[in-house]
């Protein structure tokens, strides 16, 4: 099962460059595998990341707590994402929200050091890199900041559902919600009403 999901990792890798078997050689050898049960904690709020995550099977969400204790879903990982703190690890500063699994979860944890440091000397695994970037920070993170505003919750939740077809079946309606930046009264209404249309 291993070997399986190293290979989806190097197919994950390929769809942003092509990188050589040299490179590749490279990542494998500061890769771990890690379990988690579910409510396992990942990552804390304040700790420093030191990995970038790789899912390959199972759930997670990271979170934000408010000065009143009340939790917001940020966002929720599934497989073949990857997991962690950008801000963190980019920046060497304390994480801003928590990551715990919401699944039992299978893990590739990628050291992020020395991945950094393979990045500056072979330029397969920067362009990689880049085009990583830009598409899940920049053309991403745009994207959805802009279907806040401009679209629909049901709209954004057909575009999860598309995504993902049975993920409201494994996340809790609460984390769904949160995700989607409405509360879980409006998602059940949006579930009710596309229940009655279909």
């Amino acid at each position: 099962m291993e070997d399986k999901y190293i290979s989806e990792l190097r197919l994950k890798f390929e769809s942003y460059n092509q990188i050589t078997e040299e490179s590749w050689n490279l990542i494998k050898s500061i890769v771990t595998f890690k379990e988690l049960q579910k409510d396992d904690v990942l990552l804390e709020n304040g700790q420093i990341a030191k990995n970038i995550y790789f899912v390959c099977k199972g759930a997670l969400r990271a979170y934000v707590t408010d000065y009143n204790g009340n939790l917001y879903s940020k966002n929720i990982f599934l497989e073949t994402d990857f997991a962690g703190s950008t801000v963190s690890f980019l920046l060497n500063k304390p994480s801003s929200f928590t990551i715990e699994a919401i699944e039992n979860t299978t893990l590739i944890s990628i050291n992020y050091k020395k991945y950094r440091h393979f990045i500056d000397t072979n330029s397969d695994l920067k362009n990689m890199y880049i085009a990583y970037l830009e598409n899940n920070w920049v053309v991403e993170k745009e994207e959805r900041e802009v279907s806040l505003v401009m679209e629909n919750a049901t709209k954004r939740y057909l575009d999860l559902l598309l995504k993902h077809p049975n993920i409201q079946e494994r996340i809790k309606q609460s984390y769904l919600a949160s995700h989607l930046g409405i509360t879980p009264t409006q998602l059940s209404r949006i579930r009710k009403d596309l229940k009655n249309k279909f």
